[in-house]
């Protein structure tokens, strides 16, 4: 298991880099799954979840490490004064620059648990996407979410038709192999591994009132390894 990187900590709140695979807290249906709030606790003491991002997604997380920071972190969210930035590498091409999804969401709305469409009962939500680079029957796209629905930025890049790489639940789950990319690829089939194995959808940075002072603040979180490395051998074909 990846280790939890740390961006800052006060005594209002702590700042880290979740990695990929880990939960941002325990999970009902699979409690030996590792969980970020957990694995903290020991050196953090007791943390409040603010929001959560996904198993698969990496990136920018914020805990509050008390109720009156807790309260004032969560109205930021609810007033939508946090401003969040995403990349994904998505399947096809998009064949727009910049766009705004504005679909409204429903929770658990089928047989599978997921997040469906719903023009009648969904909520409203709203994500600005933008195109940053294009390669063979993929993209690198920034998404900036204004609501925060389940799984909101993965449905909307589904509504599109271009859901994120190797999405198991929005797209069709399959790993981005080198060998199904390069035409004239010469390694060995049994020995290949996954360029990228998981959802490839990565929170970059967060933007939000520090619950004491007021003051804005910014944190950034790189792309991690497996992105890094997907994008990397794109760049190449």
């Amino acid at each position: 298991m990846l280790p939890i990187s740390v961006l800052f900590s006060d005594d209002a709140l702590l700042v880290v880099d979740k990695p990929a695979g880990t939960l941002s807290i325990p999970d009902r249906y699979d409690p030996e799954l590792p969980v970020a709030q957990s694995m903290l606790r020991e050196e953090w003491g007791n943390l409040f979840v603010v929001h959560r991002l996904d198993k698969d997604t990496s990136g920018v997380l914020v805990y509050a490490r008390n109720v009156d920071a807790h309260r004032a972190l969560s109205e930021s969210f609810e007033r939508r004064s946090v401003a969040k930035v995403y990349q994904a590498l998505v399947r096809g091409a998009p064949e727009w620059d910049e766009t705004v999804c504005e679909l409204p969401l429903r929770p658990d709305g089928d047989k599978l648990h997921r997040t469906v469409v719903d023009a009648q009962h969904g909520k409203s939500s709203a994500t600005s996407f933008k195109v940053l680079e294009r390669y063979k029957d993929c993209a690198l796209v920034e998404a900036r979410p204004s609501s925060g629905r389940t799984h909101q930025i993965r449905v909307h890049l589904a509504s599109f038709g271009h859901p994120c790489l190797c999405d198991p639940i929005y797209g069709d789950g399959k790993p981005l192999m080198l060998s199904k990319l390069k035409k004239r690829w010469k390694g060995d089939p049994f020995d290949e591994r996954p360029l990228l194995a998981r959802s490839a959808l990565h929170a970059l940075c967060a933007s939000f009132p520090h619950p004491v002072s007021g003051e804005i603040m910014t944190f950034e979180a790189p792309l991690p390894k497996d992105m890094r490395a997907a994008i990397a051998q794109l760049d190449k074909l």
